[in-house]
């Protein structure tokens, strides 16, 4: 395709897109700068292909970072969408909504939940379990008055006040202080370290209500986690009374090649949280726990749009496809072709490549740390070749494309990848 204009791509037309006249200048007048924007503007996407108001075309392998999990424009995630906003979009939790208990009833019948709370997006969905997680402490363990939540270091949990708490990473953190009080990090895959926590945060009125963590670390650096340490902690919780929290934000909804992350490690959380790929886009998180610890009350928490007719009936149209379309086993394959492939690269490349780790199509690829080269350089080198990437920390590249993706597109990408490092090495 020509990199002329977007109105040359067939099927686009000036009353398809907005973005035709889209203009950096204004953006950047008027919208807040919180973001570190990579220079192009994208206006249609078809599967795993992007478009740019150039008209120059992408594959893309961020996804909406790990949200859009059937692609762009699915015929069955549009169709739904479209139905559903002629008939009811939006009524509020004033009234049952029976989209949001079809929902909820298919994620307990594929899951180790009980119950289901819908919000908008993973920061939110930890927010409520953070909250469950206190309430619990306060009237089933009502001796605790100075609850402690366990987070790692590294993790990533969201950026509302309590969640950036939880975040172990104090660059995230810098100047939002004072802080939530109630947290306590330890290093990721260390059972010692959480077992030493456990014991020396038990003194007076203070002690270890939950341990919350993320099955792998996403922001962190794609670090998966191991099955013993996972196993060995969910005895811990077990013996004192612990509840074990799962952020599944970015693994779950089959990214990892299993319906939600926790299959990878052989337990089961007694609260987990989702959001990105959930309704394949459209924004949506959930929290869902097990009935002996679900001990909300009308007036304990909400969500004005929270679980609202057109979120559900996305989401249950993007579960159901994973279902039927069977692509749980295309993420298994694809996931192994990729890392194959990346696994390939680092040596090709060596020894500018330390690693290659993940499950089904999160994957990431670890730059040496005695290199001067970063994974933004090598995103951006990628941009230009027509490869979308995320970086998952200055020293590793994050692969994760739709659940969709083709054994041709992991060929394709990795010719692009291939000719963006060499680009970078020069």
């Amino acid at each position: 395709m020509s990199p002329t204009t977007l109105l040359d791509h067939p099927g686009v037309s000036p009353e398809s897109t907005a973005s035709r006249s889209f203009n950096q200048e204004d953006f950047n007048t008027y919208v807040m700068n919180t973001y570190g924007r990579f220079p192009i503007a994208i206006a249609k996407g078809e599967g795993c292909r992007l478009w740019d108001t150039t008209g120059k075309e992408y594959l893309d392998f961020v996804a909406g970072i790990a949200t859009c999990t059937l692609g762009h424009g699915h015929p069955a995630l549009a169709k739904t969408i479209a139905e559903q906003i002629h008939q009811l979009h939006h009524v509020s939790n004033l009234y049952y909504v029976p989209e949001q208990g079809e929902l909820a009833k298919w994620i307990v019948e594929h899951s180790c939940a009980d119950r289901v709370f819908f919000c908008n997006s993973g920061a939110e969905a930890n927010e409520a379990a953070i909250k469950l997680v206190r309430k619990y402490a306060h009237t089933v363990l009502d001796f605790l008055e100075q609850p402690v939540i366990l987070t790692a270091h590294a993790s990533f949990h969201g950026r509302t006040l309590a969640t950036l708490t939880a975040t172990g990473q104090p660059k995230y953190q810098k100047h939002f202080d004072p802080l939530m009080p109630g947290f306590a990090y330890v290093p990721y895959n260390d059972i010692g370290a959480i077992q030493n926590a456990v014991t020396d945060l038990d003194e007076g009125n203070r002690r270890v209500a939950a341990i919350m963590l993320e099955p792998l670390q996403g922001e962190g650096g794609v670090r998966p986690g191991e099955v013993e340490y996972f196993q060995q902690l969910r005895q811990i919780c077990d013996q004192n009374d612990i509840l074990l929290v799962f952020d599944e934000v970015q693994v779950g909804v089959g990214r990892t090649g299993k319906l939600w992350g926790y299959e990878n490690l052989g337990v089961e959380p007694d609260i987990f949280t989702s959001a990105k790929g959930l309704a394949g886009g459209v924004p949506i998180g959930a929290m869902m726990c097990k009935k002996f610890c679900d001990v909300f009350e009308p007036g304990n928490h909400a969500s004005t749009f929270g679980g609202n007719p057109l979120v559900c009936a996305a989401g249950l149209t993007v579960l159901k496809t994973i279902e039927q379309d069977h692509l749980l086993e295309n993420v298994c394959e694809r996931g192994e072709q990729l890392r194959s492939r990346l696994k390939e690269l680092a040596t090709k490349y060596s020894p500018l490549f330390t690693d290659v780790r993940g499950w089904g199509l999160i994957n990431g690829m670890e730059i040496s740390a005695d290199s001067d080269i970063t994974s933004i350089e090598i995103v951006n080198a990628a941009l230009t070749e027509g490869l979308l990437l995320a970086p998952a920390g200055p020293k590793v590249l994050r692969f994760v494309p739709p659940l969709i993706v083709s054994e041709s597109e992991v060929e394709k990408a990795m010719i692009l990848l291939d000719k963006a490092i060499a680009k970078v090495k020069g």
